[in-house]
């Protein structure tokens, strides 16, 4: 075993340790804990476990090598999930908090009708299985790069992992999990970026140093076949960089598993200092990676330029283990460099082992290695345990008891809810090993879903009276449908051809036009429609004034 692998399984079993101790002590029997971890998380740590939640593998692992590859161009993911957590942390947080119930399907319920949280609760858990697929994704890169697995037993061992303590504590151990997780990965990523901005510049702040290398990094870049790095609109037309950008925001907004996160405060003042915590938290990575992407892809090039392909760096032959790098058969030298396996260059790096990779290709010690591997799994197993509890809340909640059997014990539900992690878990695994694209823009995918059926009907049941239940339902189902649909239409998926984009339009752009769909079905039909009841006017009212109690209300009222 090299040095490597044996401080990566160091670090990785210690904190793996903490991560299960935490969910041990924290493991819950009601319903209350299981779901909301009976609000009463402090602001500080649930803006922590925000953070962990929000910033999962692909900001972690497949961001920054996202943003190598793309340019400037990859700003979008940068714009749209911050942006977007401004935009759920001012426009919807608060006042979700205020109705004070366990799951987003339960508010759709409660605002509309009850067959519209079926339909709110089978798209959150369509939403939560495509942004799952990411994270089982990156955490077998993870172990596969450090347990000497091919990819699939890298995903396995992941998913085991996650679906061992997410089971055991439900959202309060999440949660406080979630916590030490955020605190394992913001070190894992600011270490070697600090060390590697040292090491290029001399300066120690990667934010400000990374500017000084861009003159260089366009020149190389060039040499190597590809665009200018600070070129925009090189990777994707103008019309999709705003398309992708507004999706991810949109998209962000509408996110059950980080929407729930904000019902787990004690009360909608910690709501909001949980936002605020974890805006504070979420910027220190958010605005370290794009020096990460350009540090880490000029040490690739200025590291293979003109090597002969049988004296590569040992970084690469780590790494072509796992199926993940590639140098073209036949190739002498090194002298052309893509991401894409069908480009015919002479080395292919994929994306998503960039951050884990990049210690090791600018030189650094073995134990940091092993820390940002750490940090990566924390990044995946901290987004995958929360989703993971939107699908089981979803079923056993929204589905069992409110459909199923409205008698059932918390112990049924509570079961019912354990069984389906397993099985998500299962279906996961498969969607990990047979990814339809880049961990980043598979979450992508999950975001435009999630803008596409959530954000249009939760701005309007909260700011707009109007709104009613069957034009809700028949937004949520037209803009679903309408995603979807161009999503399998562009990406090999279910065995189906890819086509061309529409337009030049992304399958990750697409959920800017669906949430339009869904917005403007919403408005026509409920136009069209009765009102609401005055009940429920009167409950839309009452949630958006902080100091008046919010009323309760049921759908059969």
């Amino acid at each position: 075993m090299s040095e490597i692998q044996t401080w990566a399984l160091v670090f990785v079993a210690v904190s793996f340790g903490i991560y299960l101790y935490i969910a041990w002590r924290s493991r819950v029997k009601e319903t209350a804990g299981f779901y909301v971890a009976g609000q009463g998380i402090p602001p500080i740590a649930n803006g922590a476990a925000v953070a962990a939640d929000w910033m999962s593998a692909a900001s972690f692992i497949s961001m920054a090598g996202l943003i190598a590859f793309l340019g400037s161009d990859g700003s979008i993911y940068l714009m749209g999930w911050t942006g977007g957590y401004v935009l759920l942390a001012l426009l919807l947080a608060p006042y979700l908090r205020k109705w004070g119930k366990f799951t987003v399907p339960e508010f759709v319920g409660d605002r509309y009708a009850e067959y519209v949280r079926l339909i709110a609760a089978v798209a959150a858990i369509i939403v939560s299985f495509t942004y799952v697929v990411g994270q089982m994704r990156g955490g077998g890169i993870v172990f596969s790069r450090f347990l000497n697995l091919e990819i699939t037993g890298g995903v396995i061992v992941a998913a085991c992992v996650i679906f061992l303590y997410a089971v055991l504590g439900g959202m309060k151990g999440i949660t406080w999990t979630q916590v030490a997780q955020y605190t394992v990965m913001i070190i894992a990523y600011l270490i070697p970026a600090v060390a590697i901005a040292q090491q290029m510049t001399g300066i120690p702040i990667p934010q400000i140093s990374f500017g000084q290398i861009l003159a260089e990094l366009d020149a190389l870049s060039v040499q190597f076949g590809l665009d200018a790095y600070t070129q925009a609109f090189t990777a994707r037309p103008q019309l999709d960089v705003f398309l992708v950008t507004m999706s991810l925001m949109i998209g962000t907004a509408g996110l059950p598993h980080v929407i729930i996160r904000f019902y787990t405060t004690r009360s909608v003042r910690g709501a909001r200092f949980s936002a605020f915590w974890a805006l504070l938290f979420i910027a220190l990575l958010y605005t370290t990676a794009p020096a990460v992407g350009a540090f880490t892809k000029l040490n690739l090039m200025q590291g293979v330029q003109g090597v002969a392909a049988d004296a590569l760096p040992s970084w690469v032959q780590n790494w072509a283990a796992t199926g993940l790098v590639t140098v073209a058969e036949g190739a002498t030298t090194i002298g052309s460099l893509s991401n894409d396996p069908e480009a015919g260059a002479d080395l292919v790096v994929n994306n998503d082992i960039l951050v884990l990779a990049a210690p090791e290709i600018a030189g650094l010690p073995a134990p940091i290695v092993g820390l940002v591997a750490a940090g990566g799994l924390a990044a995946a197993m901290s987004t995958a345990a929360g989703l993971l509890l939107v699908i089981s809340s979803s079923v056993s909640h929204d589905l069992y008891f409110r459909v199923v059997k409205k008698e059932a014990s918390e112990s049924q539900r509570l079961m019912v809810g354990r069984i389906a992690m397993g099985l998500a878990v299962l279906v996961a695994i498969y969607g990990g090993i047979n990814p339809p694209a880049y961990v980043a823009q598979v979450v992508a995918f999950a975001f435009g879903l999630a803008a596409s059926t959530f954000f249009p009907i939760l701005v309007l049941g909260i700011f707009w009276k109007r709104a009613n239940a069957v034009g809700a339902a028949s937004g949520m189902i037209a803009g679903l449908l309408f995603t979807a649909s161009y999503m399998i239409y562009t990406l090999d998926v279910f065995g189906t051809e890819a086509n061309e984009h529409v337009l030049g339009i992304s399958p990750e752009g697409i959920g800017t036009i669906g949430a339009i769909v869904n917005l403007v079905v919403t408005v026509v039909v409920s136009k069209l429609t009765s009102p609401p009841s005055e009940h429920v006017q009167e409950l839309v009212e009452e949630i958006r004034y902080p100091a008046r109690p919010a009323a309760r209300v049921t759908a059969a009222e």
